[in-house]
């Protein structure tokens, strides 16, 4: 996901992203109503079911001044995954049209061929950055262009995305993310080829739908931000292998991403452990300051086939410590953002811990990594690697909106 390089990247004013009015982003579930306390996402782990035609809910009526904007990839696009992976990240710009200042109070994506969609994230990028992006597409041989680690694009901002089980989520807050006139849409997809060894196979052609106002109503911007946890899952006692030896498999990660994605695992763990070595587990966490304060509406969790847990606390060991997501039994095909019961404040200076549990015994359970080689499992960009990934969904400064 993206900015993993940096291991919190926290907006220190009121962002320029995307903001919306009633109703926030990307994905989410009408039937996960709160992410206070303890939630279940039902058994652990499935085994991820691809190729599962997905049908989003009817949409939730339009409200005062709000319409649909429906896009898609420009054309059908064909992944190949590079460097003799089964995974390829892939950006395609896209225009929403805006001759006005808008707001993005809602989004829902729509994948085309789940069999090869694993997740995607949507950023936007304002008019200045239109004709970077514009000359690197046209750069690049083919639809949009790869695109591990961010958008690929310096200034993106994460204003959605989707993974299995996410839909488009409504808050009561009069809170969104704004959109400048002339602002374009990046969609990253990963797309994973696992079931063909990463040779091409099927296109592609997602889309989106967009929840858009105009711009008169002033609403309190939205950001979302990332809490990011190492991975340091170690082969089981019964698994052998050449990549079940760590300094190989972090070679593996860098030669099928590219170095950026080695330097993600040594900078998290430099970050998370204080450049302490690494210690072999299951479970990880990492703990992060944030030097803003702000109000937080909702959290979700991101992690792959071998997540077991995920939590998110806010000053953890304190007085006032508190759970804002407790997943105890990880589902990957039910990624939901999850809305707060009421919206938290956040002091500058406050602690925020994600922790991840990873269970590498998965790895022989599930059909989806069936051959997939026996490795040490560190931070990666490919479904058969790993993820610990807390999102925030919050406004930076300011009072929390009505």
């Amino acid at each position: 996901m993206k900015d993993a390089l940096r291991p919190v990247r926290w907006v220190t004013g009121v962002a320029i992203a995307l903001a919306a009015t009633l109703l926030i982003v990307s994905c989410g579930s009408q039937e996960h109503p709160s992410a206070s306390g303890t939630t279940s996402a039902g058994p652990a782990t499935t085994a991820h079911a691809h190729g599962k035609p997905f049908t989003p809910p009817p949409a939730a009526p339009l409200r005062a001044s709000e319409r649909f904007v429906d896009l898609k990839l420009p054309s059908p696009y064909t992944p190949a995954a590079p460097s003799g992976g089964t995974d390829e990240y892939r950006c395609f710009l896209v225009d929403p049209g805006l001759t006005h200042e808008a707001f993005l109070t809602g989004s829902q994506f729509l994948p085309q061929n789940t069999a090869i969609v694993h997740h995607a994230i949507i950023f936007r990028i304002g008019p200045d950055q239109v004709k970077a992006a514009k000359a690197y597409d046209e750069q690049t041989p083919g639809e949009g262009w790869t695109c591990f680690g961010d958008a690929g694009v310096e200034g993106g901002d994460w204003i959605g995305h989707w993974a299995p089980g996410a839909n488009e989520t409504l808050l009561t807050q009069k809170v969104g993310y704004p959109m400048p006139a002339g602002s374009r849409l990046i969609m990253q997809v990963h797309y994973n080829l696992l079931a063909t060894h990463g040779k091409p196979g099927s296109s592609d052609q997602s889309a989106i739908r967009l929840r858009l106002t105009d711009g008169k109503a002033r609403l309190t911007p939205l950001a979302t931000e990332q809490l990011i946890a190492p991975i340091e899952l170690p082969c089981t006692a019964a698994e052998s292998g050449p990549l079940c030896d760590r300094q190989a498999a972090v070679r593996d990660v860098a030669q099928r991403f590219g170095q950026q994605a080695g330097d993600t695992v040594t900078r998290l763990n430099q970050y998370c452990n204080n450049a302490k070595p690494p210690v072999p587990g299951p479970t990880q966490h990492c703990d992060q300051q944030t030097p803003a304060g702000g109000t937080i509406y909702a959290v979700a969790g991101h992690m792959h086939l071998l997540g077991r847990s995920i939590k998110v606390e806010l000053n953890p060991g304190t007085p006032g410590a508190r759970t804002l997501l407790d997943i105890p039994n990880y589902n990957f095909d039910d990624q939901a953002i999850r809305p707060l019961d009421k919206p938290v404040t956040v002091k500058p200076g406050d602690t925020f811990r994600v922790t991840c549990t990873h269970d590498a015994g998965l790895r022989k359970m599930l059909p989806a990594l069936q051959g997939v080689p026996a490795r040490y499992v560190v931070w990666g960009e490919g479904t058969s690697d790993e993820m610990c990934l807390g999102l925030l969904v919050w406004a930076p400064g300011g009072h929390p909106a009505g």
